[in-house]
């Protein structure tokens, strides 16, 4: 049934967002311009209030919309970005910057539009301080699958010699590499190759061009980090884990989880699990889990 529901409100998002609904859509409802084949408004906030709303059409955006929109952001304090095809304008940032604190460090993070972030900022400091506390300080390396914008690759390459990061999504990889020079972090390299990619590499089967220049072998790795896509790790990707002492993973599926649990079943334990609720009110859940070999 694809008949639209009206929400008058969504509680379970920020409260930044809740705020900025009912006034932009009486804005737009009041504006011709603004509301003219309006069909999507997407919002990203930070915990600090910084926002950005995106507000997509079924027509070209011309001047008038432009200072319309313009009048808007200013209004309301936000970030704002029309899209229609083959057009983008930007007002404001096309990023909102979240800061987040793991073990008595703060971290900045740039989330660009239109790319993955973790939905929930206070549950996700959560997260990415059980994760450093469950890798603990290493002298070894940290290889890194489905890095995103470096969320827990910031704090995780603290506590190792240094990390191989990779990542399929160009905008999740520019936004990484700008996060990690803000940060100071110097000891991570970055590829752009999706995490089946990257086993074809380490299994010697085919060159990749991206990985000119990176010495693999030089690596020492002693664990590997994945937060995979809601399918879980492919099966080659899950049987190139196996390699590791220790493997630390987040998903946002159970099912695929245990699933992949199960595969790793013969060579590694479950040391350390965790639950987190990213999805307030809803079935959703967020797991942390350390495997370590037997």
């Amino acid at each position: 049934n694809r008949t639209p529901i009206l929400l008058e409100g969504l509680p379970i998002a920020s409260q930044r967002i809740n705020a900025l609904m009912p006034v932009l859509r009486e804005r737009w409802e009041a504006s011709p311009t603004l509301n003219h084949k309006l069909f999507q408004v997407d919002f990203l906030t930070t915990l600090a209030g910084d926002a950005m709303i995106t507000m997509c059409y079924h027509r070209p955006l011309d001047d008038a919309w432009l200072a319309e929109a313009e009048a808007l952001a200013k209004e309301l304090d936000v970030s704002l970005i029309g899209r229609s095809r083959g057009q983008r304008l930007v007002i404001g940032h096309d990023y909102v910057t979240e800061k987040l604190d793991v073990a008595g460090r703060t971290f900045s993070y740039r989330q660009p539009e239109g790319a993955f972030t973790q939905p929930n900022g206070t549950v996700n400091g959560k997260m990415l301080n059980w994760a450093f506390d469950a890798l603990g300080e290493r002298q070894d390396d940290l290889l890194e699958l489905y890095c995103g914008n470096g969320n827990f690759t910031l704090p995780l390459a603290t506590r190792v010699r240094k990390v191989l990061a990779t990542e399929i999504s160009k905008t999740s990889v520019n936004a990484a590499l700008s996060n990690l020079d803000d940060n100071g972090v110097d000891n991570v390299t970055l590829v752009r190759l999706s995490a089946e990619e990257l086993t074809e590499a380490l299994n010697e089967v085919r060159p990749f061009r991206r990985l000119q220049g990176i010495d693999l072998k030089s690596y020492d790795f002693g664990s590997v980090f994945v937060d995979p896509p809601r399918a879980g790790m492919d099966p080659d990707t899950c049987e190139l884990t196996r390699r590791f002492e220790r493997i630390l993973y987040i998903s946002c599926n159970p099912e695929t989880l245990a699933a992949n649990i199960a595969q790793l079943h013969d060579t590694h334990r479950v040391e350390r699990c965790a639950l987190f609720d990213q999805f307030p009110y809803t079935h959703h859940m967020e797991s942390g889990v350390l495997l370590v070999r037997r």
